[in-house]
């Protein structure tokens, strides 16, 4: 009876570490060991860009202000490369925008978003998008952000979001701490 309890219990005590979690940096969220391939893709293109200079260098700039949700949430701040933006190829090592939230003085990269013009797509595919087996979303012309019509994914790979690591809209982003004046002092992490 003590043998099959103790097997139980460990048993048990493997099923939690089969569900632990690890930090991926001091102060962020946590995220599960099993990541969706996607995530981890993001991750290895990206990680250099949790500094928003090394983002600038490579191509990317701010695309407008901090974007906020019209029933809470955010998306934060991109930082977009219009040679990406434009070219009409989807490469879940090339993320057309990136996204930041301002903390403390402090730009931290919480997503990427990837975007391809809706002209550019249709003209050479009979369907919407797809990357990595998730559906983009379709924003038609005119928009909030001045764009053509287009389709659009957000990967939340670097913030969890409660809403999914897909959802346009982050509940725990905030566009408070963002003020217009881009010369702001950006701290590296």
């Amino acid at each position: 009876m003590r043998t099959k309890f103790l097997l139980f219990i460990g048993s048990a005590a493997l099923l939690v570490a089969a569900t632990a979690v690890v930090s991926i940096r001091p102060g962020e969220a946590s995220h599960r060991v099993t990541e969706p391939p996607f995530v981890q893709a993001v991750r290895a293109a990206t990680a250099e860009y949790s500094d928003v200079e090394a983002a600038k260098t490579a191509g990317y700039a701010l695309l407008h202000g901090c974007v906020s949700g019209q029933d809470g949430g955010a998306m934060g701040i991109h930082f977009a490369n219009s040679a990406l933006v434009g070219d009409g190829v989807l490469d879940p090592a090339q993320p057309e925008a990136l996204l930041y939230e301002v903390h403390n003085g402090s730009y931290q990269l919480n997503a990427v978003e990837y975007v391809v013009l809706a002209d550019a797509w249709d003209a050479s595919h009979q369907g919407p998008p797809v990357l990595m087996g998730q559906l983009f979303n379709y924003v038609g012309s005119p928009n909030r952000y001045g764009l053509p019509a287009f389709y659009e994914l957000h990967v939340w790979a670097w913030k969890t979001n409660p809403n999914g690591t897909f959802a346009d809209w982050n509940p725990t982003v905030s566009c408070d701490e963002y003020t217009a004046d881009d010369s702001m002092p950006m701290s590296h992490h």
